[in-house]
């Protein structure tokens, strides 16, 4: 007979020591998209750049007398007309030149700042609010209410955006920012309303919508609580992007004569003023432009960089 006092011989896999169950939970816990998106965007160096530049280009808006002491709008016509760029005097008055009233091209650079960058976050905040109230209505009711608001929205859509602000704009006698940025978002809001309610349609089938419904709560709890935190991603990288887009806009009003009026100081203007001194001083159209230029790539780079990261499809 077989002795049962033996033990029998134990495998080696069953020797090895059993895993820690809470360690196996934090391992197979997944990360949230945003959670995700944050992951590649400090890889990213288009995000690392563009970020940096816009975090400098936020610190010249709110400090400017941090970066020049020169006045914008003083200027000497004796000793500074026209004067040439002297790049050895960093961070000087002299350091970009000077223009045809003799003011400071740097000081104008610098305190034109301000102005752009105030009416693309403007911009941007009003026509997120308004566009995407609309779009997100449009798109969870649906029915009379989407065809309605949908029909408001491709009215506006159908307006030309930088004519449409051209005749806004001539309605008014004073062209303060704020005036800028009411034109601006009068007809740009229809953009961010489309993709709102494209998002909100597709979200407000799934399951947890549904569950939400089915358990009783209101209307505002499910667009608010629910559907808005689901449907942001794509309004966020249309918004980011589009904020250089303003940028650029009121540029270009102002560079017509359209957009904002002295004693406000703009790159647009500076660029126009230049314009006229092409053959003679360069410089004071060439620095404005180069700012304008850097300052819209880098809201473009930042709307990409985040458009890539919440792209599933791109990992």
């Amino acid at each position: 007979m077989p002795d049962l006092t033996k033990t029998a011989p134990v495998p080696d896999e069953a020797k090895a020591p059993v895993a820690d169950p809470s360690a196996a939970v934090k391992a197979d816990k997944a990360r949230s998209l945003w959670g995700d998106a944050w992951q590649d965007l400090r890889r990213n160096w288009y995000f690392i750049i563009s970020a940096a530049l816009i975090v400098i280009l936020l610190l010249i808006t709110v400090f400017p007398g941090m970066f020049t002491s020169a006045s914008p709008t003083t200027g000497d016509l004796v000793h500074h007309f026209l004067g040439k760029p002297e790049l050895s005097k960093i961070g000087s008055p002299d350091w970009f030149g000077y223009d045809g009233q003799g003011r400071s091209v740097y000081a104008r650079v610098i305190y034109g700042t301000r102005a752009s960058v105030i009416v693309g976050v403007s911009v941007t905040l009003v026509v997120t609010l308004f566009g995407g109230l609309i779009g997100m209505l449009s798109g969870y009711f649906g029915g009379w209410i989407d065809a309605l608001l949908s029909g408001f929205t491709n009215i506006f859509l159908g307006l030309p955006f930088l004519l449409g602000a051209m005749v806004v704009l001539q309605a008014f006698a004073d062209r303060s920012i704020w005036v800028v940025v009411f034109a601006l978002a009068f007809l740009g809001w229809t953009q961010i309303a489309r993709v709102m309610r494209g998002a909100v349609i597709t979200v407000k089938q799934a399951d947890f919508v549904q569950a939400a419904r089915a358990l009783g709560a209101s209307t505002p709890r499910i667009l608010f609580r629910h559907i808005l935190p689901n449907v942001m991603a794509p309004v966020i990288v249309v918004a980011t992007i589009s904020l250089g887009v303003y940028i650029s806009a009121e540029a270009t009003l102002s560079y017509l004569g359209l957009g904002l009026a002295p004693p406000t100081v703009s790159w647009g203007m500076d660029i126009s003023g230049g314009s006229s001194q092409i053959r003679v001083a360069q410089h004071i159209l060439i620095y404005p432009s180069i700012m304008l230029s850097i300052t819209v790539l880098a809201f473009i780079m930042l709307g990409e960089a985040v458009r890539n990261a919440l792209d599933p499809k791109t990992r």
